[in-house]
């Protein structure tokens, strides 16, 4: 099974692991990486890359907030650094609600096939919904 991890602004990796447990009711198989905003980013790098080397047996799919901020930049290198050693993961960026939701429940052993998902689940859950507010 594709194990995934959230890198993101500090809190947000927590919050989305507690609203995912709330939403599914039971506790959410995922790793959270809070990135600090007093944190050195190069041990940030060696950390998470060292977390991503734990499960050699299982692709990772790392879910960002923001592309091109810190937490992308560490992400960015640290699966660089686990690539480079044998490793395999998949980075995708702008992570929103629905997406942490579709990879917990469609998590599944191809990491490319559950990255697609993911990222038709975060199109599927943008929608202008004036209409359904007027009376």
């Amino acid at each position: 099974m594709t194990r995934i991890v959230l890198v993101m602004h500090e809190p947000l990796g927590s919050s989305f692991a507690e609203c995912a447990e709330h939403v599914l009711g039971h506790e959410a198989n995922l790793t959270v990486f809070d990135v600090a905003p007093d944190c050195d980013p190069e041990a940030q790098v060696d950390r998470l890359a060292d977390l991503l080397q734990q499960t050699p047996d299982q692709a990772t799919l790392v879910l960002c907030d923001i592309f091109g901020a810190t937490p992308f930049n560490i992400a960015k290198r640290a699966i660089k650094l686990a690539t480079e050693r044998g490793f395999s993961a998949h980075l995708i960026t702008g992570t929103n609600l629905c997406m942490v939701l579709k990879a917990l429940t469609e998590q599944q052993d191809n990491p490319e096939e559950l990255s697609k998902n993911v990222q038709l689940g975060a199109l599927r859950g943008i929608v202008n919904a004036d209409n359904e507010c007027k009376c």
